[in-house]
């Protein structure tokens, strides 16, 4: 999993974006429809389908699972099922895209 911070994603209006779309927005694209790990600042772990974002940040995922702590692959807790969920930026600390095709 590739390993984000939120504060790299850089909002529209802050750059000229060239004709075609910036190289973030074509990054962010690639990330669609692909499974997303996100911390957020209370400690829980989301993980679904990254569906979309907006300029605050906010991440909408689909399929959404959600742990207690941080979520560890060998770990027996049942995760709670959330469907589509929505994310406000100013709480997601850290986002994980599955690198696997």
């Amino acid at each position: 999993m590739q390993d984000l911070h939120p504060d790299e994603i850089v909002e529209k209006g802050q750059e000229e974006v060239p004709p075609g779309g910036s190289v973030l927005r074509k990054q962010l694209e690639t990330w669609l429809n692909r499974p997303m790990k996100i911390i957020i600042s209370d400690g829980r772990t989301l993980i679904g389908i990254f569906l979309c974002t907006d300029k605050d940040r906010n991440v909408i995922l689909g399929t959404c699972e959600e742990y207690v702590g941080v979520y560890d692959e060998n770990s027996k807790e049942e995760p709670r099922t959330l469907g589509l969920a929505m994310i406000p930026g100013r709480h997601i600390v850290s986002i994980e895209i599955d690198d696997q095709t």
